[in-house]
């Protein structure tokens, strides 16, 4: 593999071991906040279904966010994840949950803009359209399934014991497909500018298994996801398990499937193909942010518990970091691809 492309892949991998650190809050955090699951059986679980899903169904939400912007210099890919990246990693310093998609949009707009490229603005509608509809439909989910298990759990009569074993054995069910969902839907934002200018190529491993080039570049991101799980996401994981909300291992348990089902209608190529095939309408495969559909998952079970039990000092402080995100990151950029092109000569954009 290429020295100079390594050094260029160092931003995206950085970029990966931030979202890292802070989505796996999303898929385990309310399991270790409440205390069903240990930290490392949840960053074990995570490490090996988010690879998993990043190499065999992370294609469609990289072709959307390809549309928006074409990177095509590696140096232009490698500042635009740094900035997403140092954008981030603030954000997780500061414990809060923010969404990796938005940084990585706001870092490729930065690029367009320093590159004189347009931005496809039906594109960009459609991603920006999800960052509403994403937490929304999270939160119908979890208040549909929050009602459907109470209601199954008091018609069963369940004792309390078995309750507490069933849910934890489907915390950590929901916790491994929703870090599958996670590494299919945001591989993307981790990987996604590079794949114009990678010069990887097939590798076939033997045993049936060949990855093309795009899934060992997915590969190489999704490990870099999975260090920062293990390394660094507890901190934020305490703020989704615990400071938004107060929640019992059941509610945790609403939580984990609501945000990953929203993560896998977004990324699920074969879904998008049968809805279309059956004329249905079906959602875009665009990398949405699971910090978005965590919170919004939280917030539908706070709202119809009446809303008493919610912290909105804290949602309005992640809100404000959602709104100022992309806008960091695209400035960032900016500024950084100036003195990457005048200070450093590197070619940052092809015309």
């Amino acid at each position: 593999m290429d020295i100079t492309f390594l050094f260029f892949l160092s931003s995206g991998l950085f970029l990966g071991w931030s979202l890292g650190a802070n989505d796996a809050s999303n898929i385990f955090g309310t399991a270790v906040g409440t205390k069903m699951v240990s930290f490392r059986t949840a960053a074990v679980i995570s490490s090996i279904f988010i690879i998993i899903g990043a190499v065999y169904a992370g294609g469609g939400a990289s072709q959307t966010l390809g549309h928006l912007g074409s990177i095509n210099t590696l140096a232009g890919a490698f500042m635009a994840a740094l900035a997403a990246a140092i954008t981030i990693f603030w954000m997780v310093e500061l414990s809060m949950p923010i969404s990796t998609s938005q940084a990585i949009v706001g870092a490729i707009i930065g690029w367009n803009f320093f590159a004189g490229k347009p931005t496809d603005i039906t594109i960009l509608t459609q991603i920006v359209s999800t960052w509403v509809i994403c937490p929304i439909l999270s939160g119908i989910i979890a208040v549909f399934l929050y009602w459907l298990v109470r209601f199954i759990i008091r018609k069963s009569h369940m004792h309390l014991l078995r309750q507490d074993s069933y849910t934890r054995i489907g915390l950590i069910i929901a916790g491994a497909f929703g870090a599958y969902a996670l590494g299919a839907n945001n591989i993307a934002n981790v990987m996604g500018v590079f794949v114009p200018s990678s010069p990887l190529k097939t590798v076939d491993f033997g045993w049936g298994i060949t990855l093309n080039e795009t899934q060992v570049l997915f590969l190489i991101g999704s490990i870099a996801i999975s260090i920062g799980v293990a390394t660094y996401s507890q901190k934020v994981m305490n703020t989704v398990g615990n400071s938004i909300m107060k929640m019992s291992p059941l509610m945790a348990w609403v939580v984990v499937v609501a945000q990953s089902l929203v993560l896998f209608l977004f990324a699920s190529q074969n879904l998008k193909h049968f809805l279309l095939s059956h004329d249905l309408p079906s959602l875009p495969l665009v990398p949405v942010s699971s910090s978005q559909a965590v919170i919004g998952a939280v917030m539908g079970i706070g709202l119809a518990r009446s809303g008493k039990s919610l912290h909105w000092d804290l949602i309005g402080k992640i809100s404000i970091s959602w709104i100022t995100t992309p806008i960091i990151a695209a400035g960032l950029c900016y500024i950084s691809l100036f003195f990457l092109q005048n200070v450093f000569g590197q070619v940052v954009f092809l015309p």
